[in-house]
């Protein structure tokens, strides 16, 4: 099945879900991140402001804050393709840019190096057990993660777990994956 194909039947399958469904998995989500050791050595994280299908991250930066920890979100530069981090340390210091992101404004922000982020939160719409995704199309995260250098891991619902995706070359797997079903150590095997 096309990419294309898979991200629309994806997002339709997102969209079903009925607002208590999607609350109740969030909930077990979060609980067990928060239990992650990743999570608890972690003095920086790095997260995207999620949209309405994906699970919450809102509250996931809010308790970042209430621990003392470090947030930076990612800034796109779509002329590049490029991706960059920054330090945001409240929500008035983003913006909603194209296809509907909240990403930093750049004059209230200060960048974030790769090395700095201690754990990196990597979005997307399908995943399989061995860490690949697949994401929304532009290919972002895959440039960014070539040289990352410490713990990555995506939320997903169960019903985002499938059994295989097109992989390509250049597609980076993520260390784990949290669902509400438990947790996948990623064993990534091309």
């Amino acid at each position: 099945m096309e990419k294309k194909q898979l991200r629309q039947q994806m997002k339709q399958r997102l969209l079903h879900m009925t607002k208590e469904e999607r609350k109740n998995k969030e909930n077990v989500i979060h609980d067990i991140l928060f239990q992650q050791h990743s999570w608890q050595k972690a003095h920086m994280i790095g997260i995207t402001i999620s949209r309405q299908i994906e699970v919450d991250t809102i509250c996931i930066i809010e308790r970042a804050w209430q621990e003392g920890k470090k947030v930076a979100i990612p800034k796109c530069n779509v002329t590049t393709k490029q991706m960059t981090f920054r330090k945001i340390d409240c929500f008035q210091q983003i913006e909603r840019t194209f296809f509907d992101l909240y990403e930093p404004i750049v004059e209230e922000t200060k960048e974030v190096q790769k090395h700095e982020i201690d754990l990196l939160f990597v979005p997307g719409l399908a995943f399989v057990r061995g860490g690949y995704r697949l994401g929304y199309g532009g290919g972002y995260y895959d440039r960014y993660l070539v040289d990352f250098p410490n713990d990555t891991l995506s939320l997903a619902y169960d019903c985002q777990i499938v059994s295989a995706l097109p992989i390509e070359k250049h597609d980076i797997s993520v260390k784990m994956i949290i669902t509400n079903e438990g947790i996948i150590i990623c064993e990534s095997e091309l």
